[in-house]
């Protein structure tokens, strides 16, 4: 599982400078915020007929960066366009920004294994333990604005 927060803690940065950075390409993030991710170890860990397995865990709403930007775009009435990088390029934006090392360099990775699509995920098996559907993009990003 990916965490929405990986990429909704630059939410703020955005609105700020206008513009979404980084190198996922159109690759699909299907991710889930942390405590969805705790709702279900919960589950798992208290109640019976888990021993043993393993689960393939992502939100049920795979999006893209540029629909990330385009959900920012519309709660904030801003324009904030995605723009992708390429990763040497995310990799010095980050530095730049003050991001320590190995951080900029791990976060361009992390990009670009997105846009090869390892970040996507449709099997529900997060939802499915949960007992509900994972929290949205758009209360994600609600949330984070709230943070900003």
């Amino acid at each position: 599982g990916w965490y929405t927060e990986n990429y909704t803690a630059s939410v703020g940065p955005a609105v700020a400078n206008g513009a979404f950075i980084g190198s996922a390409g159109q690759g699909k993030i299907a991710s889930a915020p942390r405590a969805d991710y705790a709702d279900a170890a919960v589950v798992v860990l208290t109640t019976a007929g888990h021993e043993g397995k393993t689960y393939e865990l992502a939100g049920d709403s795979a999006y893209t960066l540029a629909e990330l930007a385009a959900e920012i775009s519309r709660q904030t009435g801003k324009d904030i366009p995605y723009k992708d990088l390429p990763p040497a390029d995310y990799t010095a934006a980050l530095t730049a920004a003050g991001l320590p090392a190995p951080w900029p360099e791990a976060l361009a990775s992390f990009d670009v294994e997105a846009a090869k699509g390892a970040l996507f995920d449709e099997g529900r098996a997060l939802s499915t333990l949960i007992g509900r559907p994972t929290t949205s993009l758009k209360d994600s990003v609600a949330a984070a604005l709230k943070q900003a």
